[in-house]
């Protein structure tokens, strides 16, 4: 019987991430049930896996970041895609980032994960990912925390008048 996993290259990322064709679940680690020969052997792996993409450079004078938001009520425009009505207070949404980035501790794909799964941007669809973006581009609070960042280092709590944000510097 065949496996229902496949490799896939991830368009915002630029790297391979395995998917289960049968429960649509998508991970960036190879499923546990499959032997290194049994990955070896799915649809994509022998185009995509150990193969070193290089990053693109970054265009002058601009950063790369992926975020995780949590809206509250106070927040510019307090809806999302997972809420019509965000009625948490400020308080309980640092809260909540405080126990994401618990979960994180330093992981960029726990990161991804989780801005994927909990983000209240529409950056969920990609892992939390903003691109490249260039000083004046941003809310300034979440400019400055970002160009203070080094390459793969997260951020603290960030309060700007979308909510508040963890931020990880990508590029």
């Amino acid at each position: 019987m065949s496996s229902p996993w496949q490799v896939r290259l991830s368009s915002s990322r630029g790297v391979h991430y395995f998917y289960n064709t049968q429960t649509k679940e998508s991970r960036w680690d190879s499923p546990p049930e499959l032997t290194d020969e049994e990955v070896k052997e799915l649809p994509g792996a022998k185009e995509l896996l150990n193969k070193t993409r290089p990053q693109p450079a970054a265009p002058p004078g601009q950063v790369r970041a992926s975020h995780l938001l949590v809206k509250h009520a106070g927040s510019r425009r307090p809806s999302s895609w997972k809420e019509e009505h965000i009625t948490r207070s400020k308080d309980e949404a640092i809260a909540i980032l405080n126990q994401y980035n618990a979960q994180i501790d330093g992981d960029p794909e726990v990161f991804a994960r989780l801005a994927s799964e909990h983000s209240d941007c529409s950056s969920h669809r990609a892992g939390g990912d903003l691109g490249w973006f260039g000083k004046g581009q941003m809310q300034r609070p979440f400019e400055e925390a970002t160009y203070a960042l080094e390459v793969g280092e997260i951020s603290g709590i960030v309060d700007t008048d979308s909510g508040v944000h963890l931020i990880l510097r990508t590029g």
